[in-house]
């Protein structure tokens, strides 16, 4: 160690700290040439070396940048930009970084965005990583509830710090969940919903055709579970490893539920459309608050909001797990509580159609939905019983609308939150169907 960098501590002089700044250069010349007098043992410990110099110093030039910027330096300089002048006087910025510099400097103005900086200037994130979060934060700043904004700030440079850009942009479900405004993961969930398409198909010269396809959270954990065991690899006979690469097993698992559905042509399903098992707070589940975690899939930690599960629970094989306050299981909910096939089958004879005013969509393209929820109690009889396309059956949850069987089909009640109503009256309590016995065995 030389002697100028030796003196160099907390009490250092700004001239002392330039001068270890061109003994440090010095030291950097020409140490590609000596690299093979150091054992293998200590390469790696020279690169660390280098990364929180290197890290440091990218954390310094935010610093004298942001310092400069409040002096008024820059706005009295020649540059016509912020970025201009970071280019003019970090000339290895020029190309890219200077304006990545000089934007995070802008952003991090306001006092609430100090800690992002902070973490830059200490080296704990870079500046790409803190203009992430600082973006993040800014997208999810007026869904969250106000005491909780310094609590997400904190959790996004951490997850900055340890996971990128990419860990930051993955926190914004739990952290909508646990922290935004009541209802505004749902809507954020619904409105992803609005989103999904599958585009036509794209030829090329070689007869293979391409697909763009848009999914929400709910038809992600759906689509992944409908694939996921058709995608494991599959052996040789004589023990060899499955040749295809993962993109491949992924695309021919989803032909195969295709040609499975096509093959069931209008017969009533007799399985599931999809298993899922997903867990639950009690308490959230009650106020239909949080979020529902998935699990034993290749989606799991994938959040999915607290009225979406709820109308999963009609008939996709949603095994929910309610939780206690301490984590305990209080219930495991089974898979047998949907429709039968000899249900789904007299209820498209009974509906024929979607049960909702107005709509005309067949049966075999709709949900068996429990007018009771299965959740609230509601049994899997007929009498609990309506079609629903998929469209309705999202309107009637996101509305809270509450239908009723009479001997002329199905009578809904339209006006919002009369779901809630209905179920707070004398004499449903949530077991909707029990007064009128099981239904008739299936033809």
């Amino acid at each position: 160690m030389s002697s100028t960098s030796a003196t160099v501590s907390g009490g250092a002089s700004v001239a002392d700290r330039r001068a270890a700044f061109v003994a440090a250069r010095s030291a950097l010349d020409g140490l590609t040439g000596l690299l093979c007098q150091v054992a293998g043992a200590e390469l790696g410990l020279l690169v660390g070396e280098l990364d929180a110099l290197a890290s440091r110093a990218a954390g310094a030039v935010v610093a004298v940048v942001a310092e400069a910027d409040s002096r008024g330096e820059i706005s009295a300089s020649q540059a016509g930009t912020s970025t201009q002048w970071v280019a003019r006087h970090a000339p290895s910025l020029a190309a890219e970084g200077a304006g990545q510099v000089a934007r995070l400097v802008q952003e991090c103005r306001l006092p609430e965005l100090a800690t992002v900086r902070a973490a830059v200037e200490g080296g704990t994130v870079s500046v790409g990583v803190g203009l992430g979060v600082v973006s993040e934060f800014q997208a999810l700043r007026p869904m969250l509830r106000n005491e909780a904004r310094p609590t997400v700030l904190d959790g996004l440079v951490q997850m900055g710090a340890e996971q990128g850009r990419r860990g930051v942009r993955r926190l914004r479900p739990a952290l909508l969940a646990k922290f935004g405004d009541p209802g505004v993961f749902q809507e954020v969930q619904d409105a992803a919903g609005r989103l999904v398409a599958l585009d036509r198909a794209v030829g090329d010269v070689l007869g293979a055709f391409t697909y763009r396809l848009v999914v929400d959270a709910q038809g992600k954990a759906a689509l992944e579970a409908a694939i996921g065991p058709l995608s494991a690899p599959v052996p040789g006979p004589d023990g060899a490893r499955d040749p295809r690469p993962p993109e491949r097993r992924r695309g021919e698992a989803l032909i195969e539920v295709c040609r499975r559905a096509t093959a069931a042509g209008g017969i009533p399903p007799s399985g599931v459309k999809s298993t899922l098992m997903v867990t639950m707070p009690f308490a959230d589940l009650s106020n239909r608050l949080g979020a529902g975690e998935v699990l034993g899939s290749s989606e799991a930690g994938e959040l999915i909001a607290p009225e979406t599960v709820r109308k999963l629970a009609c008939d996709a094989g949603v095994i929910p797990v309610v939780l206690g306050g301490e984590g305990e299981v209080l219930d495991l909910g089974r898979a047998t509580r949907l429709f039968t096939a000899g249900q789904t089958a007299a209820l498209w004879l009974r509906d024929r159609v979607c049960s909702f005013p107005e709509c005309s969509i067949p049966a075999h393209w709709c949900d068996a939905h429990h007018l009771i929820h299965w959740l609230d109690g509601g049994v899997s009889q007929l009498s609990n019983a309506a079609l629903l396309c998929g469209r309705h059956h999202t309107v009637v949850h996101r509305d809270r609308l509450f239908g009723q069987v009479t001997s002329d089909g199905v009578d809904w009640d339209r006006r919002l939150g009369s779901y809630d109503r209905a179920l707070a009256a004398p004499g449903h309590g949530g077991k909707a169907g029990e007064a009128a016995g099981p239904d008739p065995p299936a033809a």
